[in-house]
């Protein structure tokens, strides 16, 4: 029991102490800011990869890939390509904030389909008979 309570007190200490970083850089700013934009932008489209969770946008208005993953963020233009590494806490928050974003393009397809169904169970077995 002791040995139990004493990894979880170092697990929690480690998360807090890697969480903690006050020194967030200009350029992790500005990559999390071009995210957030990129998300919110409407001719953006997304793309996840489930086994490697990297989360892709793509705006070809703007000529622009952004790769989301293991708190690194990589900005690609055909002229520049820039990898940023994140805190773990902003990371979370692209990624929900991403997360929420396909959930809902997911929905208003889902509402898509369901809005195009003419025939109810009974209606076909009457048309099949």
């Amino acid at each position: 029991m002791k040995r139990l309570l004493k990894r979880i007190g170092i697990r929690i200490y480690k998360f807090f102490k890697k969480n903690k970083r006050k020194d967030i850089t200009e350029n992790e700013i500005k990559a999390a800011a071009i995210c957030r934009k990129l998300i919110n932008h409407p001719l953006s489209k997304f793309l996840i990869a489930p086994v490697s969770k990297k989360r892709y946008i793509r705006n070809e208005k703007l000529k622009m890939f952004v790769v989301i993953s293991d708190n690194k963020i990589r900005i690609v233009n055909h002229v520049y390509s820039y990898d940023i590494i994140i805190i773990e806490r902003e990371y979370l928050r692209l990624e929900k904030m991403f997360d929420n974003k396909v959930d809902s393009m997911r929905l208003k397809f889902e509402e898509e389909i369901n809005s195009q169904i003419e025939y109810s169970l009974t209606t076909i077995i009457k048309k099949i008979s």
